[in-house]
């Protein structure tokens, strides 16, 4: 009987998303952000957790760290004196009304100092009236319950429960903090890379870490091999090798050149709003003189602009591309 249990255990360990897998469970396991970490370190040994809300990209570890934050501090109560919800699916009204409230009113035997914690995930997808509703709830059962509440943009919660709530900002994670990561779990999944595979998914990531375990896993679940051409099939997107060649022909002045590579990548499928979002990461890393640099990335940026508002034809692209020489000769003069 216990070897059956500890079997599907196993096969449960196993059949799990990485990112579920490897999410830390403790405060100081969390990568990067090193400032926002050290504040909930404070909060965790102190007890007293303010009400908060963690706002940044996705991918930056605001949901781990709550989650993390609530394991601390409630230990073996965490089940029972923690409520979890969506809110981009229990957005409305009927939720703050009936389950938090409901919630904030159940009786929990917690140690002396400790409160329930309500996880708002998504908190900026709620309608203004839930958030209304919310307001007048943080209030009532401020002495047995705090809010936490993690969204992409605060600016999009309603000023009343900003100033009620401690503002926790997420940056981007550094590619190195995501590379580290990465290392460690391919030598937990003894999964067979080259260096130039891991730093592919780094690039993919784009500071995003449930986005690179995530590439990691479809890359390694389809192949078996992390390698860089692997890494892109899987992912998708335009190889930056070619779009530095792009880039390469454009501070030589060379655009027939440069055209030949941006039709090859348009002929291959990919959309304008993929080529250039993959041409602006390489110009942002590739080795030029700064002001050069400054240009090249103003110009995209306005292409960018003009794509974003459906423009997305391959003339655009092409228009990008004699702006990009035409910068160049001007710098040159």
């Amino acid at each position: 009987m216990g070897t059956t249990v500890a079997a599907t255990s196993l096969a449960k360990d196993y059949d799990l998303p990485w990112v579920e897998k490897y999410r830390p469970h403790r405060v100081a396991d969390i990568v990067g952000n090193q400032d926002v970490v050290a504040r909930l370190q404070v909060i965790a040994q102190g007890g007293n957790m303010p009400n908060l809300i963690f706002s940044g990209p996705p991918g930056t570890g605001k949901t781990t760290s709550i989650l993390a934050l609530a394991h601390e501090l409630l230990g073996p109560n965490f089940k029972e004196a923690v409520l979890e919800l969506n809110a981009s699916d229990d957005r409305g009204i009927d939720v703050v009304r009936n389950k938090i409230k409901m919630f904030a009113q159940k009786k929990v035997t917690l140690p002396p100092g400790r409160h329930k914690v309500v996880l708002l995930d998504e908190a900026d997808s709620m309608t203004a009236g839930a958030q209304q509703a919310l307001r007048r709830t943080m209030e009532i059962y401020s002495n047995t319950t705090r809010f936490a509440l993690a969204c992409n943009l605060s600016s999009k919660i309603i000023e009343p429960i900003q100033s009620r709530c401690a503002i926790v900002r997420f940056s981007r994670l550094s590619d190195s903090e995501i590379l580290d990561r990465l290392l460690r779990v391919v030598e937990a999944e003894k999964v067979p890379y080259v260096p130039e595979g891991l730093e592919a998914v780094v690039f993919t990531a784009d500071g995003d870490m449930r986005q690179a375990l995530n590439n990691l896993q479809a890359t390694f679940s389809g192949f078996q091999f992390v390698n860089q051409d692997n890494v892109f099939r899987v992912c998708d997107q335009p190889h930056p090798l070619l779009a530095q060649q792009i880039i390469k022909h454009c501070i030589a002045g060379n655009i027939d050149d440069a055209y030949t590579g941006l039709k090859q990548l348009y002929d291959m499928g990919y959309s304008a709003t993929d080529i250039i979002t993959t041409l602006f990461r390489v110009v942002k890393n590739y080795e030029m003189v700064e002001f050069l640099k400054l240009e090249f990335i103003r110009e995209v940026g306005f292409a960018h602009m003009r794509i974003a508002d459906g423009v997305g034809t391959l003339l655009q692209l092409s228009g990008l591309l004699a702006k990009l020489c035409k910068v160049r000769e001007r710098c040159k003069a």
